[in-house]
């Protein structure tokens, strides 16, 4: 569905951001983008959908070129961006004229969203709160049946009653035909939904695996005292000792925190190549 090889971008007044990229996404997923500030996720976010356009190297979109901006990917394609700028238009204005662009779009499906979301379709989008505007997008974007749905950072905004919803209301729309990406640095909001894991960073992706491959691989712990173990590749201190990250799998392996695996490889990246068998596109 999405295919990247040798991707290279930079913006003209910095340095280059990303230089042989490689990335390949299936549908079926719901995918955690993870990275440090700057390392390019909203960036990459915005290639996928076309906004922006890499210098050279391979990218295809369900088997186009993002770029050329072919109506098939645009109507296909939903981004929902971290900063919204919105028309100060209400809702159910805003869906008669750009619903229209998306041909697979459910009418019945966005009044049901909504009313899950409690949002009243006749305020006008900025006169909501930023939580509120998520919400109403999420459903535009769910609505539209595209089948890549990318949300950075979607959980900004949200309160708690909120962040649950919208784990459910995901989870509930994802199937074999969508790929969804989500860009965020609120891990454990969205962990429980994750099925694939990747981590950008310094221009390239560093780590990309499901969910079961890194349960099948690695082994998480909780140590009362520091860890010493030869096959102990991250340690952290956390409330009640010592998070634990140490090569092999178990039955008595914790579930995965998300946060700090991302911890771990990105302060050692090397360690985890031999775990998942050179699955790594950065060596």
């Amino acid at each position: 569905m999405i295919n990247i090889e040798k991707l290279r971008f930079g913006y003209r007044k910095r340095a280059l951001l990303f230089e042989d990229l490689y990335l390949h996404l299936s549908p079926g997923n719901i995918c955690g983008l993870l990275g440090r500030n700057g390392a390019g996720k909203s960036t990459l976010l915005a290639i996928l959908q076309g906004m922006l356009f890499p210098e050279s190297g391979h990218l295809s979109v369900m088997g186009k070129e993002p770029q050329t901006r072919n109506p098939e990917i645009l109507s296909n394609c939903f981004l929902l961006t971290e900063d919204l700028f919105l028309p100060n238009l209400s809702m159910q204005v805003f869906v008669d004229l750009y619903a229209p662009f998306y041909p697979r779009f459910d009418f019945s499906q966005f009044s049901g969203l909504l009313e899950e979301f409690q949002l009243d379709a006749k305020i006008k989008l900025p006169k909501l709160s930023l939580g509120q505007q998520k919400k109403a997008m999420l459903a535009f974007g769910l609505a539209t049946n595209a089948q890549i749905l990318l949300l950075d950072e979607p959980t900004n905004g949200l309160d708690i009653p909120s962040k649950i919803l919208f784990r459910s209301v995901l989870a509930r729309h994802i199937h074999e035909d969508r790929l969804f990406i989500l860009s965020t640095h609120q891990i454990r909001d969205l962990q429980s939904l994750l099925d694939t894991v990747i981590i950008l960073e310094q221009g390239k992706i560093i780590f990309q695996e499901s969910l079961i491959s890194i349960m099948e691989h690695l082994h998480f712990s909780i140590c009362y005292q520091e860890p010493y173990h030869p096959d102990v590749v991250y340690w952290e201190r956390v409330p009640g000792g010592y998070y634990t990250i140490r090569i092999g799998n178990g039955e008595d392996s914790l579930e995965p925190d998300i946060e700090i695996l991302f911890n771990a490889v990105i302060n050692n990246p090397e360690a985890f190549i031999d775990p998942f068998k050179l699955h790594l596109y950065a060596k």
